[in-house]
């Protein structure tokens, strides 16, 4: 989950432009990890701490594994020409890029703000995300013509930590700041590349603005404007201007779209460009299909429960030959419940039928110490939700798998930081605050389903929330979590940072997990455990030993590319790691609609690098878990997540990670070795251009004459080496399996 930090920033160089009247606070910030109130002054002197590129986790530049808080300082001139040079003259506007979590900001020792003005007054309530913060030009904290002193004071309780992302300045703000495109509206896919939008143009402030709006559409691989209309506007913040088109685009790939609305009066543009998404996978067949993973692992004595997942035109009726003793079938849901039988291998002929026919397909029930066989397929509330969660949205979401995901395998749905009451029942157990008012109805509720439930907890005694951890009640926490039905519990470090020594070794990096095993062990349910711990000792060289079904290698993800493929692209170390019941965790899905609290908005990844982020983690056999709010999904996010042929790839009983067998620094091609003796492969085009990559067969280890098929098209394409001349979109990929 998202960590929190605090971080002081001191700027010590500037660039300004006078045409945009902005001063650049890019280069030169110091930094020092601690805390004290004298960082925030003009007067201290800094001279002495640590260079640092802001743009990067303090991880990243020599603080490996640092918790807690850190400053940020840097030195600017002010000059008074930016004032006067700018069409408004009210506020300046600061720029600090993305914070994680948490910041606090003084200018020349006074605050300027906290959490972007927007996550509670307490630095340890902040959220990752973008950081701007509005400063008048009569703040008296301003040094106009003299030199200025900003400090940000940043707080993260575990994970990367520091002040990441690319927009670091300060400038006058302009019409255009008073202005925003929503183009949040989901486009409505009316086909494969046909759709619908509905965009508006908000002031942010009381005044009236009127101008032209431009929408204009190119061919990001010619290169070439493809559409452009015109639409005059007046716009209120009583009334925003609302727009609604249609486009039917020539082709299925995706197009930049870009909203340009220019004010009358000032002369000023604002701009905005989306790429529009587009359908790869077919429309489901209404011929009955049977799908999920070929194997199952469950523990003798304990509860059961599999949903069949199968898809056809309904009614669909199941069944289950050869089904063991203690497990029964209900033939109208395809629930499959009971006790699981005693240790050993069942085949169990699952079997689908509706008006047009049927279908089979065999499971094998392997009944050991070992759950977990293929990664997990689920759901999970912090990229949406935060600590916004409720027992409300949880149920949404339950709902919307059971309805849209679950017939593709998708089971879990699992409730992330924020559950937690704030202190304990007065015997010791964890209960659940006002948000989930009986954790074992909704449990019950989920696996009424064919659901499973997943929760969350830290081995400290406070989570990453700052709600109750389970240090020292690690045997009561997992019964009840047993006793309420919880199939499923991420394990977040947090603060055992503050328990453990400063710079723990591997046996201490390894106590806390190896205390819930045991407990978990235990409890008499299968229970899928989940490291959250980023990596540290190198827990893919440990985590299976310690009975971890899967474990994060990495700190937070967001939904950015630099994100998403700075941690799916340098999996390479850790994927001869991952076997069944034990996966390398890169973190959680970044599609749909997203936001780390209660105010969302679609996903900064383009369509191409959705589908990028999708057959990465499909190939290194990842745990999929959808961040998104479920209660929004889209047709395109339905389309990357019910491909049950990229699924299969994830699920696929070897449980292989792919090999990187190709890396430069624009294409990169990895490898997976698949049970029925195929090949799943991996082409992506890491550049910002449409391109060509080579295919070298004998690097790849395969044979010359392989037929391959497109799987996110679902189609035969013919010849490995007909695939060199595949045009493949920026930062999209190519994702192909052998045939044999």
């Amino acid at each position: 989950m998202r960590k929190f930090l605090t971080v002081m920033l001191v700027f010590t160089a500037f660039i300004l432009n006078t045409h945009a009247q902005t001063i650049h606070l890019s280069n030169s910030w110091k930094f020092t990890t601690g805390d004290s109130s004298i960082y925030k002054t003009s007067t201290f002197d800094d001279s002495n701490w640590q260079n640092i590129a802001v743009g990067e986790s303090w991880e990243m530049q020599g603080h490996a594994n640092y918790d807690g808080f850190g400053w940020y300082r840097v030195h600017f001139l002010l000059p008074s020409a930016i004032k006067q040079k700018s069409f408004l003259k009210d506020s300046l506007m600061l720029s600090l890029g993305d914070v994680d979590d948490g910041d606090e900001v003084y200018l020349n020792g006074q605050p300027i703000g906290i959490n972007g003005n927007g996550g509670g007054d307490d630095i340890k309530q902040g959220r990752y995300g973008r950081r701007i913060y509005k400063i008048s030009v009569n703040n008296p904290a301003l040094n106009w013509e003299k030199e200025n002193l900003l400090a940000v004071r940043v707080y993260d309780s575990g994970g990367a930590g520091g002040i990441t992302g690319s927009d670091f300045s300060i400038r006058m703000i302009d019409v255009t700041d008073e202005l925003k495109i929503d183009t949040g509206g989901d486009m409505v896919l009316t086909g494969s590349n046909n759709f619908s939008q509905t965009i508006k143009i908000i002031p942010l402030s009381n005044k009236t603005y009127r101008g032209q709006l431009s929408i204009s559409f190119k061919d990001p691989e010619t290169r070439r404007k493809y559409a452009e209309r015109f639409v005059s506007v007046q716009t209120s913040k009583s009334k925003p201007f609302t727009f609604t088109f249609k486009e039917n685009m020539p082709m299925a790939k995706s197009y930049a779209l870009t909203y340009t609305f220019r004010e009358s009066t000032s002369g000023k543009a604002l701009t905005s460009t989306i790429f529009t998404p587009y359908i790869l996978t077919p429309k489901v067949s209404l011929q009955p299909k049977v799908n999920g993973a070929s194997d199952y692992g469950a523990t003798s004595g304990n509860d059961f429960l599999y949903k069949i997942p199968a898809t056809g035109k309904q009614p669909l009726t199941y069944g289950a030959t050869d089904l063991p003793t203690g497990l029964t079938l209900d033939e109208k849901t395809g629930i499959i419940t009971g006790k699981t039988p005693k240790d050993g291998e069942y085949a169990v002929k699952l079997s689908v039928k509706n008006e047009l026919g049927s279908a089979a397909k065999t499971l094998k029930i392997k009944v050991g110490n070992l759950i977990g066989l293929t990664p997990t397929l689920g759901w999970n509330s912090w990229n949406a939700w935060g600590l916004s969660v409720s027992s409300e949205k949880v149920m949404i979401s339950a709902k919307q798998m059971a309805d849209k995901l679950s017939r593709h395998g998708w089971s879990y749905i699992n409730i992330d930081d924020g559950w937690e009451a704030e202190t304990r029942a007065a015997n010791g157990e964890i209960v659940a605050n006002e948000k989930f008012p009986d954790m074992k109805a909704l449990a019950d509720s989920v696996h009424a389903l064919g659901l499973k439930i997943g929760i969350y907890s830290s081995p400290g005694p406070k989570t990453c929330g700052g709600y109750l951890g389970s240090y020292q009640h690690e045997m009561q926490d997992a019964q009840t979590y047993a006793a309420w039905g919880i199939d499923y519990l991420k394990y977040d470090w947090c603060s055992y940072g503050d328990i453990a020594p400063n710079n723990p070794n591997l046996a201490e990096l390894k106590k806390p997990y190896e205390v819930m095993r045991r407990e978990l062990n235990i409890a008499k349910r299968d229970i899928i455990y989940s490291l959250c711990q980023y990596g540290m000792g190198d827990v893919w060289k440990w985590g299976a030993s310690i009975g971890a079904n899967s474990w994060r290698t990495t700190g937070d993800i967001n939904d950015s590319w630099q994100s998403m493929s700075g941690i799916g692209f340098n999996q390479e170390n850790v994927v001869k790691y991952a076997e069944p019941g034990h996966f390398n965790d890169p973190d959680m899905l970044v599609v749909g609609k997203v936001g780390w609290g209660p105010n969302l908005h679609n996903t900064r990844l383009t369509p191409d690098e959705q589908y990028t982020h999708i057959s990465l983690w499909s190939m290194q056999a990842a745990p999929l878990l959808i961040g998104c709010d479920m209660g929004q999904l889209d047709n395109f996010t339905l389309n990357l997540l019910t491909n049950d042929e990229v699924l299969a790839i994830n699920q696929d009983e070897l449980g292989l990670a792919a090999r990187q067998v190709v890396k430069t620094p624009t294409y990169q091609i990895w490898i997976k070795d698949l049970s029925d003796g195929t090949k799943a492969i991996g082409i992506f085009n890491l550049s910002e251009h449409y391109q060509t990559v080579p295919i070298d067969l004998d690097k790849m280890n395969i044979a010359k004459d392989v037929d391959c098929r497109d799987v996110w098209r679902q189609k035969d394409i013919g010849k490995l080496t007909g695939v060199a001349n595949s045009n493949i979109p920026p930062h999209g990929v190519l994702l192909l399996k052998t045939v044999k």
